[in-house]
């Protein structure tokens, strides 16, 4: 908090601080255990008749009474980071688009309007990253109309918690009913440490398709056609130049098992490898099944010259989050998938279609 020299707590900040990063502390009435004051650390978004909304890292959006400051200051953009590699908002959000492609996809002015019949929201999102060339309700109109041209339900992928996030754009989403559905995070750290854990003895299997026992272990059943085409990074086997190379790992299961024991995907792009669909058989758990899936898979980055790795895992995954806390990684940024809200349709328009676009994470 801001003290001045005597002593007291100040408010150092105003209504042109908006889009900056703050700290702030303000009085509660009836706090737990008596407590008095509240501190809350964010991106200012909005400050308008008298209450200031701050985003967190996380997303979460906190309302505070200017009547109710006591204390409040600009912080830097972003604390930082103690390990993992260093990389901007906007490096990793095109990295990990590259990384889980659409089947169909159209600019927006900088933005990408991206569908893939439904398969994942990641897939089947608007990736708002720059100037959409139209004032932002045109923009927001356009969106939803590509999207219910489709039969599908539009959403806007955006992300909080680092330096270039976009905290201001979400404020503006959910001030015109934009709903929040899926929060998750992405994380980083390096290649090398996890490729080091490999023993080479674990028996993982790497190919450049994801088989018929790769999918059974799959956590998505009945995987379409367009689905395989997302997984494939676009087109089956190797790449072209200059495109994400994609491996599938498989650890097989015991003899008549009906899926593998466990599996992963993995996706290199650069100095990049994307880490996704790791997946365990639940009867074997805590063998390091996942680890050796890693691993492996991260050897395979190593050999065709990545050297930093991303993943994306949901807040409420402790386990997966407990792993790739072992293996060196930590949070980048947190991102959120928000969702159109319902209009009623008019006459000769395409229906906005009410299913889910599958998970924001795979």
């Amino acid at each position: 908090m801001e003290i001045s020299a005597a002593g007291r707590l100040e408010v150092r900040i105003t209504t042109a601080d908006v889009g900056k990063r703050v700290s702030v502390r303000s009085l509660i009435e009836h706090g737990p255990s008596g407590e008095k004051f509240s501190d809350a650390v964010g991106v200012l978004t909005s400050w308008d008749n008298g209450v200031l909304r701050i985003t967190r890292k996380s997303g979460e959006s906190v309302r505070v009474a200017e009547s109710a400051l006591v204390a409040g200051k600009v912080v830097p953009a972003a604390p930082a980071r103690r390990r993992g590699p260093a990389a901007s908002y906007e490096e990793l959000a095109r990295i990990t688009a590259r990384g889980w492609r659409p089947v169909e996809s159209e600019r927006l002015g900088d933005w990408e309007l991206r569908a893939a019949s439904g398969f994942t929201r990641r897939a089947n999102s608007v990736l708002p990253l720059g100037d959409p060339g139209l004032p932002l309700d045109d923009a927001l109109t356009a969106v939803r109309r590509w999207y219910a041209a489709r039969g599908l339900p539009a959403y806007a992928q955006t992300a909080t918690g680092a330096e270039g996030t976009q905290e201001l754009l979400c404020a503006e989403l959910e001030k015109r009913g934009w709903v929040r559905e899926v929060t998750a995070e992405l994380w980083t750290g390096g290649l090398a440490p996890v490729a080091d854990l490999g023993d080479g003895t674990s028996g993982v299997l790497l190919s450049r398709d994801a088989d018929e026992a790769w999918l059974a272990r799959y956590q998505r059943k009945g995987v379409s056609e367009v689905a395989l085409r997302v997984l494939g990074g676009g087109s089956p086997g190797a790449p072209a130049p200059g495109e994400p190379s994609v491996w599938f790992a498989t650890v097989p299961g015991e003899p008549g098992a009906e899926a593998p024991a466990a599996i992963g995907r993995c996706v290199v792009d650069g100095r990049w490898a994307g880490f996704a669909a790791v997946e365990v058989d639940p009867a074997r758990r805590r063998e390091g099944l996942a680890t050796a899936v890693m691993a492996a898979l991260a050897a395979r980055a190593l050999e065709e010259g990545a050297s930093a790795a991303w993943l994306q895992v949901e807040t409420d995954n402790e386990g997966g989050r407990a792993l790739y806390d072992r293996l060196g990684f930590a949070p980048h940024h947190a991102y959120h998938h928000y969702r159109a809200p319902e209009e009623p349709a008019s006459e000769g328009s395409a229906p906005d279609s009410s299913a889910p676009a599958g998970d924001g994470t795979s």
